[in-house]
């Protein structure tokens, strides 16, 4: 870790010593000109990383009553990312228009303006020719991390000459791990962003809720198929939330909270037909409440958590299929991110289908298991290389009609869907923007389900508490439209369930 001063209260005063004692310390001038005054309201120092604001743009009116730095090399590298026509393209886009607007009517960008939270946003800047001339501490940073032109490193050398300017605490908010461990290794207090992560324990529920009734309530709802309680026995759950009624040990009856304040009934059939293909049967309970969920018309959003093998996906497919057999919808699209929705398909060769093929090969291998027929075949011969005809998928023809779509979800963005039964896998891959995208994307007669695992995530820049999975599932809960599942039990096979669980 970097030496601390020795002492460790630097005024903020121009005639003050700095942290180094060296006296070729910055004029009052090039403390303004660089964005180191200390501003008259009190609040903390928090200073951005590049991936903050690309991850959310809103994030500038979160702070409150604390005062924003956003060093200038922030703004270089989200230049980088401007014309992308991604999601991170138009969150950088989004950012530039916002800080214009904001410094607009300022004199100077590096003063500070206020902002409706009563702190202040300004830009920093770190010029290592000027600075470390000033400052002993910015010198030892160099001989560490001594890459000057690494933007990693010189935002994190603008942290520590913030440090040594203003009043206490600077905390650089970043979601760059590696980011992380270098600026503690520096003595610089760092934060991941936290405003849109859920609460660890609702990151880690898996149980059902459970409600204890008398044998009587019990009875009433097992004959009736509904039960209406004392709100105050209710109130700890909600809307459209599944919950198992249970009378002592072994007598319990899984029901939804819906939006009447009753307890109803789950509708399941006992088997999911599949026209021509395989039937699918539920096979535990969470499997039951989430095929309640997907064919309930009242319910346009699913939200399904579930490990490896617990059948999130096929039985998300098997229901979509039924609902577009059934004429509940136009059609069916299906999609899931490439590890994250903004990355480019241009390094693959070929078409667009031919490029998702690889990443979407699980999405077809459950439509072919689900639409395969029944009857038994033997095995039939191989084609030698010279012959033409392809061996022709039993969803082939639905696909060239556009009933069931498969979809790069990074082209997602303008588009409205209307009348669609639209399963979103590995939606744990994404951030909350990209998953708000998708969201807004659904038009009326439209059923979203969205499935992933949060303990499997491969995004840099999100986790199990942040993902756009979990912050969907956070901000919907509630609302009479959706409906969240917790598949916890594995039907793929007893291996798969112990690899998943064990390892």
């Amino acid at each position: 870790m970097i030496d601390a001063p020795s002492d460790p209260k630097v005024s903020s005063s121009p005639d003050s010593s700095n942290a180094s004692g060296n006296d070729s310390k910055l004029s009052e001038a090039q403390l303004r000109q660089f964005g180191l005054r200390q501003p008259e309201a009190p609040g903390k120092h928090y200073v951005l990383d590049t991936n903050v604001l690309l991850h959310d743009p809103g994030c500038l009116n979160r702070f409150q009553e604390n005062h924003l730095c956003i060093p200038a090399d922030v703004l270089s590298e989200l230049d980088r990312f401007k014309n992308e026509q991604t999601e991170r393209g138009a969150n950088a886009r989004k950012i530039h228009r916002t800080l214009l607007s904001i410094f607009d009517s300022s004199e100077s960008v590096t003063s500070g303006v206020s902002t409706d939270g009563g702190g202040t946003i300004r830009l920093v800047i770190y010029d290592p020719d000027l600075c470390e001339k000033s400052s002993a501490m910015l010198q030892q940073f160099h001989r560490i991390f001594p890459d000057r032109v690494r933007v990693d490193h010189r935002i994190l050398a603008c942290t520590l000459l913030l440090q040594e300017n203003v009043d206490p605490p600077v905390v650089l908010v970043t979601k760059d791990l590696n980011m992380q461990l270098k600026a503690r290794a520096v003595g610089i207090t760092c934060e991941d962003y936290l405003n849109d992560k859920v609460e660890p324990q609702e990151a880690a529920k898996r149980e059902m809720a459970r409600l204890p009734l008398d044998q009587n309530e019990l009875q009433r709802f097992a004959s009736s198929g509904e039960i209406e309680l004392d709100p105050e026995r209710t109130k700890a759950l909600h809307i459209n939330q599944y919950v198992l009624l249970e009378a002592g040990e072994k007598q319990t009856i899984p029901a939804r909270l819906s939006a009447s304040g009753k307890l109803v009934r789950l509708m399941v059939p006992e088997v999911i037909r599949i026209p021509d293909g395989h039937n699918l049967r539920p096979l535990n309970l969470g499997q039951k409440c989430f095929i309640d969920a997907l064919l309930n018309p009242e319910i346009s959003l699913v939200t399904c958590y579930g490990q490896a093998g617990t059948g999130k996906t096929l039985v998300a497919m098997a229901a979509g299929l039924h609902g577009v057999f059934s004429r509940d919808f136009n059609g069916l699209t299906v999609s899931r991110p490439v590890v994250a929705m903004g990355d480019q398909l241009g390094f693959l060769p070929g078409s667009l289908e031919e490029k998702m093929r690889p990443w979407l090969q699980p999405i077809y291998d459950a439509l072919e298991l689900l639409m395969n027929s029944q009857s038994k075949q033997g095995p039939k011969r191989k084609r030698n290389k010279g012959e033409s005809e392809a061996i022709k998928k039993p969803y082939d023809d639905l696909v060239n009609q556009g009933v069931i779509e498969v979809e790069a979800l990074c082209y997602i963005r303008g588009r409205s869907i209307p009348n669609r039964f639209f399963i979103l896998d590995e939606a744990q891959q994404l951030t909350p923007q990209e998953a708000k995208t998708v969201v807004t994307r659904m038009s009326r007669g439209s059923k979203l389900v969205m499935v992933g695992d949060p303990a499997q995530i491969d995004h840099p820049y999100v986790d199990s508490r942040s993902n756009g999975l979990v912050y969907t599932r956070q901000r919907m809960r509630g609302q009479d439209f959706a409906a969240h599942v917790t598949l916890s039990r594995g039907e793929r096979s007893d291996l798969a369930e112990a690899g998943a669980s064990l390892m």
